[in-house]
Formats: structure tokens, C-alpha cells, sequence
């Protein structure tokens, strides 16, 4: 009987150890049904650590989905990289903390779209959901959505002494220069005030001042927040420091806020490692609004002495707006950086205008001599896969270069049925083959890239080399392992070194200021405002107003974009005909070396 009792008690003790065992799988299999995935192309110069910083996540959680990547990881391999799917139960609780509104991706919506329907920041709407991104953003998804931080500032009036000072709480998006006009003080006088403001302005944060306007002009209930982004920090001046104006859309009509925010971000990152240096340098920021040339005359009307006095004009978004400045610049001599558009004719007669983006034109023919000088011991071939984007501009100015250099190509015509065999008929196996599609579209490489790798494997012989265009940065999730294979390159105005010695460091001092990554785009403004800022600024603080006369005796080499100024005429100003080739080669790294 003692050991029937054993053997019914151990029998328990299994059944409950089963089931103990049971729940535990079970959990571990919710866990596991939770997770959703997706892939991330790992780019050279990247570590887990950085990958994990990007997505806000552990380097453990990273290392768990992806076995031996403790050991190491290498340029052009995958990660998987989790993201939290939101089920009911979840949802239930994130409603409850009445933080957050659960909404449900629909056809046609978008994270910036999103952002404006309630009222947040991208930045936030990512932050809240680890791993989302324009690629993992697909209808059906449920995903959180910050509520909207309502800030209001705080006004106090005191006796001090016979003095009578407000006392005055930081809303969102204020800044120092807004205070400083709207309550007549100066920064010099905020600082000596509240020397916590060395470390920059803060929402939250209260600062003192004299009370120097009628008590009754202080709106009780505060009127909207300024749509000048706030400056990070702020430091002491010295006489000598350059005045530098900015002058750009960020009002919320504009349809893109961000990248102009963004900009403006990169920007004061400049200015703060220029003075690092030992350069000074005093932004002067005004709204322009996205299409209002009557806003910006005005502001050039009611500035004007203001304005007269800097050393450099930063910013317009419109052909009118441009006109206006560049008018005002030329009046005024006063240098003035085109940052955005890439096809202003002002250029062509005002001796101080600088046209930061390369225009397509110049962009065109730069690219074809840079061709011709890659592959003019190749065979060429140019085929035809019948897509939309086709770069008929850039293909005729590069064929002419050839034809003027005496240097033959072929041209093919895409068949789906036929491809391997007709590109057969036209490779040599005495010298190596160029390939390129004339449309610049993903599609035309998707056509093309699967029977040209089956050719070079077959035969290593052939030693096939792309040849493409600065769109094909955005392919890379797509076509990086087809690129390294092929041995592809690009010519482009821009590509984000990520080997730069400075990348690392721009991508923590701007997760320090901003509490926030730099947008996940291909091309990202941070940087190109960071690049722009870096390069003009080292020009004044070397050469001083006067710089354009020493423009080849700069060599900053940028994150993003680089510049490389020329002259349009004699009675003109300066267009960057800076070009990039972009070598993403066998060995699985990629090369960006200035044409």
C-alpha cells in the first residue's frame, strides 16, 4: 500500500511538474507569437551596439534573435531586429495608463500623416514603437501613439529688490531669441541672470528677467508656441563672433517641417564644433513661411538693419522667396547660400550667391566625364529594360562623352525570355564589362541583376562591373548583395560616409542635444545643415568675408555632401560641381571617393 502511495504521490508530482513546464512553453511561445520581425542590412562601419542604440533596443535583444553575432558581424549581412506587436491584451493596458492611443495602420497612411492627425512628433511616434520605420509600416499594424504634451509657460511677477522681475517657465519649442525680443532683455543679461542657462534652454525649465513692458502685455493665457525650433545651447559671445541669418519655412504649412527642423539642427551642431575650434559664430533665425513671398519681403523690409549686417544669408524655399533674398544679398553684399533648390537661375548674374545643391545639369556632365574616365577601357553596354525613369538627359550627355573620346558601347534592348542569352552575345571575355540600365528605377535592376549574377558566377571571366545613379541608395535593402557582387558603381552629389572619423560623433552629439536620432532617410538634412554650416563657417573663420577667393584651399571633408565650388561666369556666383563615386565592391565594403 506505502508504495502504491509513492508511486500515486510521484505521479502528481509529475503531472504538475508537466504542466509547470507546459505554462512556461506556453509563455515562452506568447513571447515568441509577440515578436514581429524584420531585417536590417548590416552597413560598414556598424556594430551591435550601434545597430541597438538606432532601434532602442538591448545589444542582448539583438544577440538572441541572431546567434554567433556576439563573435562579429560584417558589412552586407542581415539582422534580425524585433519589434513588439501589439495585441489586445496590451492594448487594454496602454489604454489604461491614458498615455498612449492604440490606432490601427489604414490604407494610404503615413508616419508623417499620422503625426499631424494627432498632433506628435515622428520622433515620438518611432520612439514609441521600437523598429518601426517606413518599411515595417504596413496597413493592419497596430501601433502606439503618444497623446500630445500640452505645454503652457508660466508667468510670475515678483518684487526684487525694488526691481520687479518675471519669472518665466520654459514652454516647448521656445527660444532665446523669441524671449529676448518679445520681453526686451538681451542674452548677456539672461546669462548673468541664470547661469544654468550655459547648458542650454530647457522646456521646463524657469528663468528670471526685468520686467521691462507693461505688465498687462504678458498674455495670461500664453499665446502658441513659437515654430522656431529651440537652440540647444548657449554660450557667451565675443564681439568678433560672425552674424549669420537663417532664414527658412518651419511653420506647420509647411509640407515638410521635419527636414527643415532638421536642417536647422545639423546647423547649431556646426556651430558648436566650429567653436570648439575657436570660431564664433551668432545665428539669427527667422520664419519665412513654405510659399509666402509677401512674408518674406516684409521681414526684409522691417530687418533690414538688422540684416545688413551679416556675413552670410542662409535659406529660401521658393523661386520668389529666393529672388527676394537674393536680391536683398546683392544690395547688401552679403554672401548667400542656396541650401535646397538645385536649379535657381539668380546664380547666373549675383556674384555672392552660392548654389549648395548641385544642379542636374552640371550634375549630368560631371558624371559623364567621371564615366568615361572609370570605364573607358570597358566593354559598355546600355540596355533598355523598358521602365518608367528612364535618364534620357544623362545617357545622351554620356554617350556624347564617349563618342567624343572615340570609345565605342552597345546597346541592348531587355527581353525576359532571352536576356542571358542575348547579353551573352555582346560580353567580352578580353576586357571588362560596364552594364548599365537607362532607367534609374529599382524595377529595371530587378530585371537584370538575377541573370547577370548567374553569368558571373558561371564564368568569372566576365568581370561585370554596374554602373549607376544616385537613386540607387534607396535600393539597398533591395540590391546590396547584388551591387557588392557586381561590383556596382554610382555617381551621386551626396552619400553618407558612415567609415567618416566625424559620423560617430555627429550621431551622439545629436542624440545629447535632441534626445532623438537623425530621421531614418536616405538623405538626411541634419546632416546636410551640419555639412553646410562646417564648410562655410571654416571658410570665414580662415579666410574671412572675403572667402570665395580661396574656396580651393579648404578641405572639409563632409559627412554627407560634399562642396566643391566653381564660378558660373564672370558676373555670376558659384554652383558646387562636387561628385561622388560610390564603389560598393567584392570585398563587401563600400568606397566614396570625391570625383
Amino acid at each position: 500500500m506505502k508504495k502504491i502511495i509513492q508511486s500515486a504521490l510521484l505521479g502528481v508530482c509529475l503531472l504538475f511538474a508537466i504542466h509547470i513546464f507546459a505554462q512556461d512553453n506556453r509563455a515562452t511561445n506568447s513571447n515568441v507569437q509577440d515578436m514581429e520581425i524584420f531585417y536590417h542590412t548590416i552597413e560598414r562601419g556598424q556594430t551591435v551596439y550601434s545597430i541597438a542604440k538606432m532601434y532602442d533596443l538591448m545589444v542582448i535583444d539583438i544577440h538572441r534573435l541572431n546567434p554567433g553575432s556576439e563573435n562579429g558581424i560584417k558589412a552586407g549581412d542581415q539582422l534580425k531586429i524585433p519589434q513588439r506587436r501589439f495585441e489586445e491584451k496590451s492594448i487594454l493596458n496602454v489604454r489604461s495608463d491614458d498615455n498612449h492611443t492604440i490606432h490601427t495602420i489604414q490604407k494610404g497612411e503615413t508616419i508623417f500623416g499620422l503625426s499631424r492627425k494627432y498632433n506628435v512628433s515622428e520622433d515620438r511616434i518611432l520612439q514609441a514603437n521600437p523598429g518601426l520605420s517606413n518599411a515595417t509600416f504596413s496597413i493592419g499594424k497596430k501601433i502606439r501613439i503618444p497623446k500630445a504634451i500640452v505645454q503652457k509657460p508660466v508667468f510670475e511677477i515678483v518684487d526684487n529688490k525694488g526691481t520687479r522681475e518675471v519669472y518665466y517657465t520654459i514652454p516647448a519649442n521656445e527660444t532665446l531669441y523669441n524671449i529676448c525680443r518679445r520681453f526686451k532683455t538681451t542674452e548677456d543679461e539672461l546669462l548673468d541672470l541664470n547661469p544654468e542657462l550655459a547648458g542650454g534652454l530647457r522646456v521646463g525649465m524657469t528663468i528670471r528677467f526685468p520686467l521691462r513692458i507693461n505688465e498687462n502685455e504678458i498674455p495670461v493665457t500664453p499665446r502658441p508656441a513659437p515654430v522656431v525650433p529651440a537652440t540647444p545651447s548657449v554660450a557667451r559671445l565675443p564681439a568678433s563672433a560672425a552674424k549669420i541669418a537663417l532664414l527658412l519655412p518651419f511653420d506647420a504649412g509647411n509640407p515638410k517641417p521635419t527636414e527643415i527642423i532638421e536642417y536647422y539642427e545639423g546647423m547649431l551642431l556646426a556651430v558648436d564644433s566650429i567653436r570648439k575650434q575657436g570660431f564664433f559664430a551668432e545665428l539669427f533665425v527667422y520664419e519665412i513661411g513654405e510659399n509666402d513671398a509677401a512674408k518674406t519681403m516684409r521681414l526684409l523690409q522691417q530687418k533690414k538693419e538688422e540684416l545688413s549686417k551679416v556675413q552670410l544669408i542662409i535659406g529660401g524655399n521658393t523661386t520668389e522667396q529666393i529672388k527676394l533674398i537674393a536680391d536683398f544679398a546683392k544690395q547688401n553684399r552679403i554672401k548667400y547660400i542656396i541650401p535646397f533648390d538645385r536649379n535657381d537661375k539668380e546664380v547666373y548674374d549675383n556674384p555672392f550667391i552660392f548654389l549648395a545643391n548641385t544642379p542636374p545639369d552640371y550634375l549630368n556632365v560631371t558624371a559623364a566625364y567621371a564615366g568615361a574616365n572609370l570605364f573607358g577601357k570597358h566593354n559598355i553596354i546600355f540596355i533598355d529594360t523598358k521602365d518608367s525613369l528612364n535618364q534620357t538627359e544623362f545617357i545622351k550627355e554620356f554617350k556624347q562623352e564617349l563618342k567624343d573620346r572615340n570609345i565605342s558601347s552597345k546597346d541592348a534592348v531587355y527581353n525576359a525570355e532571352k536576356f542571358e542569352e542575348n547579353t551573352l552575345s555582346i560580353l567580352s571575355t578580353t576586357k571588362p564589362n560596364m552594364i548599365m540600365p537607362v532607367s534609374r528605377s529599382l524595377s529595371a535592376l530587378l530585371k537584370i541583376t538575377p541573370a547577370l549574377r548567374a553569368l558571373a558566377e558561371m564564368n568569372p571571366d566576365y568581370n561585370l562591373t554596374l554602373f549607376g545613379y544616385p537613386w540607387w541608395q534607396t535600393y539597398l535593402q533591395d540590391c546590396l548583395d547584388d551591387f557588392h557582387t557586381l561590383n556596382t558603381y554610382i555617381y551621386s552629389y551626396f552619400y553618407a560616409d558612415i567609415s567618416h572619423p566625424g559620423m560617430k560623433q555627429f550621431y551622439d552629439n545629436y542624440k545629447k542635444w535632441y534626445s532623438k536620432s537623425p530621421s531614418t532617410t536616405n538623405f538626411k538634412y541634419s546632416m546636410l545643415g551640419f555639412d553646410t554650416g562646417m564648410f562655410f563657417f571654416h571658410a570665414l573663420h580662415k579666410f574671412g568675408e572675403n572667402f570665395e577667393e580661396h574656396l580651393s584651399e579648404l578641405n572639409y571633408k563632409s559627412l554627407q555632401t560634399g562642396f566643391k565650388f566653381e564660378r558660373v561666369n564672370k558676373n555670376g556666383g558659384f554652383i558646387n560641381t562636387n561628385l561622388y563615386i560610390v564603389h560598393f565592391n567584392r570585398e563587401n565594403s563600400i568606397i566614396r571617393s570625391e570625383f
